[in-house]
């Protein structure tokens, strides 16, 4: 009985994402897919393939590059994107250094994360995309509990929570001024156990970091990092080959792993259900401050 409920919880939120995508497709000229090979991106594309079935999908999709990706998650992204037979665009957060449009951090806990939203805004006019569409889910951050499925950008790419239009029975307001653009979250009403029971009952291939597996670990700040090219170890971290996966995907010099023995989506699954730090807890940028999420929303980022 449980099994069947689950099902068809699973079959609503599939069901009303199909239809975001679907209105963001009749509304917008010219919507773009963020995609970062990440499993709530990866869902999103998936949906949008069967959403959009057998057309080719109406948009593209956007990865947000920072340069330091882990090399599994480029091989996944390149892998998925021939599959999925898509065009994809990439924002690339090192030229955007590289002509000087961002300064990058300096030290040993630099990170190029916040540098993201000048390259996103940039490729967001420079396609002159009127739609991005993001996986933010409702259990992510407390930021996200003011959103809405078609959330409003202004014309320099900035989100205001007080400017934000009601969704009575699912009528979205996707009119807007020259310039602007909107952020679609197809996904509002997910949960990460949600997302890892869609996978499941999909059988939708994942990248590895999302498995148990060994890795060269540092614990920085109370997060364990991965030892890699784009990780400076200091002299008081010391190395220890740790069994982990990682709960996101993103920048790796921001990105925690999570101590654990589970590599299955079964153990994956029972591991969330007990889990009791949310998956952003491993997001050693997320500790920057309290409202690191929104202000970076504000920026025009998410």
């Amino acid at each position: 009985m449980y099994q069947d409920y689950t099902i068809t919880h699973l079959r609503q939120l599939e069901s009303e994402a199909i239809y975001i995508l679907r209105e963001t497709a009749a509304q917008f000229e010219s919507p773009v897919l963020l995609f970062s090979g990440g499993k709530d991106s990866i869902v999103m594309a998936y949906l949008a393939k069967k959403a959009f079935w057998p057309a080719k999908l109406p948009f593209p999709l956007m990865h947000v590059d920072t340069g330091h990706n882990f090399p599994e998650t480029i091989e996944y992204r390149d892998a998925f994107i021939a599959t999925l037979g898509a065009d994809l665009i990439v924002a690339s957060v090192q030229e955007a250094i590289d002509t000087g449009k961002v300064i990058e951090e300096k030290g040993p806990y630099a990170s190029r994360n916040s540098l993201q939203t000048v390259a996103l805004l940039e490729a967001l006019e420079a396609g002159q995309y009127d739609a991005a569409l993001g996986g933010g889910r409702r259990d992510e951050e407390k930021a996200r509990a003011k959103e809405r499925f078609f959330s409003h950008r202004d014309a320099f790419g900035q989100w205001d929570p007080k400017n934000q239009r009601p969704e009575l029975w699912n009528i979205f307001n996707g009119r807007k001024h020259h310039g602007e653009h909107f952020r679609i979250f197809p996904l509002s009403n997910w949960t990460e156990m949600d997302i890892w029971q869609y996978v499941k009952a999909e059988d939708i291939e994942l990248p590895n970091l999302y498995f148990s597996h060994q890795r060269d670990c540092i614990v920085r700040q109370g997060v364990i990092m991965a030892v890699t090219d784009f990780i400076e170890v200091q002299a008081d971290e010391e190395i220890e080959n740790m069994t982990v996966r990682f709960r996101t995907i993103g920048d790796a010099t921001c990105t925690g792993a999570a101590l654990s023995t589970a590599s299955s989506l079964e153990a994956i699954i029972a591991e969330v259900a007990a889990a009791r730090q949310t998956e952003r807890g491993t997001r050693a940028d997320d500790k920057r401050s309290e409202t690191a999420m929104e202000d970076r929303k504000k920026e025009g980022y998410f």
